[in-house]
């Protein structure tokens, strides 16, 4: 596959902040600078897998396809266009460096363990100094604060006697203290054409097509194996040492959790994602006051990945079909408009997991299938499932925990039959 110049002239006048209309329109379908550096993906060190460079100040040294802040980006092109910001502007990076020390693990340096994000992408200010000093423009991908996680239901756990403040891991007020970790998507592409099963020229040629045509780097530029995707990407919440997350020897509470945006924030009573999410943080307080650690790992897939409106078109379906919302019909109403049951695809999830060096997790508070199996399909050994308790599950939610359950879904109690499930109704309606 060879490399395509392509080149364009248009009139027009320079504009603030950097944004210009005149010149040459540059499309990076060809081959950049030869001072670029190379990414060998699983290398040992950060010196010989290389940087990650998808910025726009310097487009020649351009080592990836597509460009930083995932789903943010087209936020980013707009603010260029509007003159409110340089598109010469550099990210000074004095005082950012992670608060907690992460890594690197064993599974930092096997190109199979990690292939959605950049394992070094929270070090690049410290391992990548000579490479800043020289001039590349080299930005995190992952950030790694402190916060103070306050939720009412971790409040009334206290109220209840579930929860009791230690001054430390959970203060007076409710409020949890965390170690907070942000993470933008970095795919490296031979990787994740092998967890999907298909060729990477396959997985290439699909991306480029299904986007419109939006990254043409994808089939001109087969040297380019790193593509940073315009998609969200995830938020990790630690309780306890960070570093404890990879000693096998300290319970691990965990959760990984797809965002419900209308019940995680607005408190949905048709669905279990924020009880379920407020049970494993209540549960991994626990497990780090007995002295273990525990992790939350909130990914960016609205909707199972299909989007809001496509959910909030399922809802309306369910409820205005034949007998109303039945359990039984949950997942196919959701298949008729969408086409597909489910786009998260977790073969990617367990990459995080990875990153924080975990081996073991001894409480998997879950009661996903898909999510078990690809967690130790990835070689991570889990303890126990953890299933909501049925005083946290909504009225309205029973239609999908039963349906859920009848789908796979873990549970310690017995399975819905064809005529439980058609028993079980909701309304059907968001809210």
């Amino acid at each position: 596959m060879q490399g395509i110049e392509m080149s364009a002239e248009s009139g027009g006048t320079p504009q603030p902040g950097g944004a210009s209309t005149a010149g040459h329109i540059r499309l990076t379908s060809h081959v950049g600078s030869s001072g670029t550096p190379v990414i060998m993906w699983g290398a040992a060190t950060p010196a010989e897998r290389g940087p990650v460079i998808g910025t726009t100040t310097s487009r020649a040294q351009r080592n990836v396809i597509g460009t930083h802040s995932g789903s943010y980006s087209v936020y980013r092109a707009l603010a260029v266009a509007a003159g409110a910001l340089s598109r010469e502007h550099r990210a000074d990076l004095t005082n950012t460096a992670p608060t907690d020390s992460i890594g690197p693990y064993p599974q930092w340096s096997n190109p199979e363990a990690i292939v959605s994000m950049d394992p070094w992408g929270a070090m690049v200010a410290e391992v990548f100094a000579a490479e800043l000093l020289s001039g590349l423009d080299i930005r995190p991908t992952i950030a790694v604060t402190k916060a103070h996680v306050s939720l009412p239901e971790i409040s009334d756990a206290i109220i209840r006697g579930r929860l009791i403040p230690d001054g430390r891991l959970l203060l007076a007020s409710g409020a949890a203290v965390v170690t907070k970790v942000a993470v933008e998507p970095v795919w490296f592409l031979p990787g994740i054409a092998q967890r999907f099963g298909c060729t990477e020229a396959e997985l290439r040629r699909v991306l480029f097509e299904e986007t419109g045509g939006m990254f043409p780097e994808l089939v001109t530029r087969p040297d380019l194996e790193v593509f940073l995707p315009p998609i969200g990407g995830q938020t990790v919440y630690i309780f306890g040492n960070a570093a404890d997350l990879a000693d096998p020897a300290v319970e691990l509470t965990a959760r990984v959790h797809d965002e419900c945006n209308g019940s995680d924030v607005f408190g949905s009573d048709i669905c279990t994602c924020r009880p379920y999410l407020t049970h494993a943080i209540e549960e991994c307080i626990k497990g780090a006051q007995r002295g273990g650690a525990g992790v939350v790992a909130y990914s960016r897939k609205e909707g199972r990945a299909l989007g809001e409106v496509t959910k909030f078109l399922v809802y309306n379906a369910r409820k205005r079909q034949l007998g109303g919302d039945t359990a039984d019909q949950y997942f196919t109403r959701t298949e008729c408009v969408a086409g597909v049951q489910d786009m998260r695809f977790q073969e990617l999830m367990p990459d995080v997991l990875h990153w924080l060096g975990i081996s073991k997790i001894d409480r998997l508070v879950s009661m996903s299938n898909m999510k078990y199996d690809a967690i130790t399909a990835s070689g991570i050994d889990v303890v126990e499932r953890v299933n909501i308790p049925d005083y946290l599950i909504p009225p309205d939610a029973r239609v999908e925990i039963d349906a859920k359950m009848a789908a796979g879904y873990f549970t310690p109690g017995p399975i819905p039959d064809a005529d439980e499930l058609k028993k079980a109704k909701g309304r059907g309606l968001d809210g």
